[in-house]
């Protein structure tokens, strides 16, 4: 279960999701473990890094999403992790983005990636509705990080974050993860996020399954070399967990 604090976000106004504080200022937030994995000195020197430029971006009056960039710690730990899904960098329209990758608050349109995960799970598990919320928290609850390797961005802007240090913060936390000891899936849909299979083989932990598709965009999910729409990762993911002696994930949750 997410902790209090993260609750406390659930209820802020939708509207209201822009950064207030910079990274540095909300890292006693997260959890002693999740504190523990960001202590490297090169990390600590990027999240000085990032935080310094988004503090002059916000002086300048730029507006960043999310509001709580580490929300997607808040609902796991690296020892409770069970499957991983990378994306890139947060929705970069107003009210969207809520530090959750893919996820967005019910009451918005569902974007198109989001839209084909949606579409595929459906597939997978035929005589099941189709999942109608968009907001993926019952997902993160179970064990699912929900990881952009950018944490911020700015409105009408994608990409505008990236090579700005966040990379090296999310590559420790996908370290912590992929080092801990319990079996983990890993869903890399992408070249963005295939790109961290390089860093995946240096780890040394528990049991990991990688699985690898094209990214759930329309522009890409029926493409080859491999069609997201079709992959059968959601229904892999769980029997793989489950011939680890671990629970499956339920990806329809509430339709």
């Amino acid at each position: 279960m997410p902790d209090q604090a993260s609750a406390q976000h659930t209820l802020l106004p939708a509207a209201d999701n822009t950064l207030q504080q910079p990274p540095t200022a909300q890292l006693a937030g997260l959890s002693p473990a999740w504190q523990q994995a960001l202590q490297a000195s090169d990390t600590q020197a990027a999240l000085e890094k990032v935080s310094g430029f988004l503090t002059a971006r916000l002086a300048e009056g730029a507006e960043i999403y999310p509001r709580f960039v580490f929300r997607a710690l808040e609902y796991v730990q690296p020892i409770s992790t069970r499957v991983i899904i990378l994306g890139q960098d947060p929705y970069h329209g107003a009210n969207q983005a809520q530090g959750l990758a893919f996820s967005v608050p019910d009451a918005c349109r569902c974007p198109p990636s989001l839209r084909n995960m949606f579409k595929e799970i459906a597939i997978e598990y035929p005589g099941t509705l189709m999942r109608r919320r968009h907001y993926l928290g019952d997902w993160a609850r179970q064990g699912v990080l929900l990881l952009n390797t950018v944490l911020t961005v700015e409105t009408g802007s994608p990409g505008s974050h990236a090579k700005k240090g966040w990379e090296e913060i999310t590559d420790a936390i996908i370290r912590c993860v992929a080092e801990s000891p319990q079996p983990k899936v890993f869903m890399l849909w992408g070249a963005h996020a295939q790109s961290k299979q390089a860093l995946l083989a240096e780890c040394q932990g528990g049991p990991i399954k990688i699985l690898t598709a094209n990214h759930p965009s329309p522009l890409s999910a029926q493409r080859p070399p491999k069609p997201f729409i079709g992959c059968g990762h959601f229904v892999q993911a769980n029997m793989w967990l489950q011939e680890q002696g671990e629970a499956g994930i339920n990806w329809v949750g509430e339709a």
